[in-house]
């Protein structure tokens, strides 16, 4: 068996002072190619964007980890961690975690697990969005988005 591990780190900080509408993209991909003759890529974007009219600072980690083992069945794995912190007054959290997994006719199982921890607080109720976007697309086409 061959085993195929990638790790990517990322981390942004930024302080917002006034009103302002802020958005970052993020796109990572990673093409390997094994033997036998075969190609697995896979691509993943992450995106969030908020606004708000308080000063804040927020900080994103993003790691992720693919492991490929050159067995049959073979499983391919992706694990996304993603944290994001505001600074306000008024403490809130907010946890959410999701798992897929796809088995296609040829025995090959593909598990995805997205966690999503995101605190924040507030000065006061002051409009404020944030989405969280992830597309993960590998060998063989198969296409899994979390919104």
């Amino acid at each position: 068996s061959h085993r195929h591990t990638c790790s990517h780190t990322f981390s942004l900080t930024r302080t917002l002072t006034h009103t302002s509408t802020h958005t970052r993209a993020h796109t990572d991909s990673h093409t390997g190619t094994h033997t036998p003759s075969h190609t697995l890529a896979h691509t993943h974007r992450h995106s969030h964007s908020h606004k708000h009219s308080q000063a804040l600072t927020h900080t994103v980690s993003y790691t992720c980890t693919h492991t490929h083992l050159h067995t049959h069945p073979h499983t391919l794995s992706h694990t996304l961690t993603h944290t994001l912190k505001h600074t306000h007054a008024h403490p809130h959290s907010h946890t959410c975690a999701r798992s897929h997994t796809h088995t296609d006719t040829h025995m090959r199982t593909h598990t995805r697990t997205l966690t999503h921890t995101h605190s924040h607080t507030h000065t006061q109720s002051p409009p404020h969005t944030h989405t969280h976007s992830l597309t993960h697309t590998d060998w063989p086409s198969h296409t899994v988005s979390h919104t």
